[in-house]
């Protein structure tokens, strides 16, 4: 059985801890998200992936935010949150205006962020998640590439392995967060999972043979001490 699609939300601010706060808070909602500290690298990324959602700051260190979601409306059919420190009437008419779908004043409710995100994209009918999971089928990484559909992780030298689904499942989360420290919770989508429980351990250990030529001091998956773990690689999907 194919894995469910989880909704892309791109994060676009330039304020580290805001946007800690929300990829956190998305991350624990079972939402996988990229961040962007200005317009331009966004823009970039469009080119080659398409996310469910858009969360746009308007006080970008390189362009207009409003510009920005004009920009983005133009080139990607999905939805858009505008979470800003602006609360001038003026702003919000042309950020909705301009192609936004809610529009969110800092400082803000996690709770009520995650609710605003839920309800866009119900209103948009899921269209976007289909395309996006369409679109999202195959992850390359380094010398690798992972068939999401069929787990399947293929080599340069072309040798084909079949995944397990909970193996799978791990390498699909850090594909869609790389270079983001995860915690055992959200690597095995609980958040309730016991001290004592060391299956995440097992998952990780039998990725690092599969993926590290030196599984004893990996480079890709590494371990955030007292956090979690990172994996460290430049992932592209078509």
């Amino acid at each position: 059985m194919t894995e469910p699609h989880r909704a892309l939300v791109f994060v676009v601010d330039d304020d580290p801890e805001v946007v800690r706060l929300v990829t956190r808070t998305l991350g624990e909602f079972d939402f996988a998200t990229q961040a962007f500290r200005d317009g331009a690298s966004v823009l970039r990324r469009l080119m080659t992936e398409r996310p469910d959602l858009c969360i746009v700051d308007l006080g970008l260190p390189d362009m207009d935010g409003i510009e920005l979601v004009r920009e983005i409306a133009r080139r990607c059919d999905c939805g858009m949150l505008i979470l800003t420190g602006r609360g001038y009437t003026a702003d919000r008419v042309m950020g909705l205006e301009g192609g936004g779908d809610d529009y969110v004043v800092k400082p803000f409710e996690p709770r009520e962020l995650v609710a605003r995100v839920r309800s866009i994209l119900r209103r948009r009918g899921g269209g976007a998640s289909v395309a996006g999971a369409l679109q999202r089928r195959y992850a390359r990484f380094g010398d690798w590439t992972l068939d999401c559909a069929a787990n399947t992780l293929r080599g340069q030298d072309d040798g084909e392995q079949v995944l397990g689904t909970a193996e799978a499942q791990v390498l699909r989360t850090f594909l869609e967060r790389p270079n983001q420290i995860l915690t055992r919770e959200q690597l095995m989508g609980t958040r309730d999972l016991s001290p004592m429980d060391r299956s995440i351990d097992v998952r990780i250990s039998r990725l690092r043979r599969r993926l590290e030529s030196d599984p004893h001091n990996p480079r890709m998956i590494k371990t955030v001490y007292g956090a979690g773990y990172m994996f460290c690689a430049v992932v592209s999907w078509s």
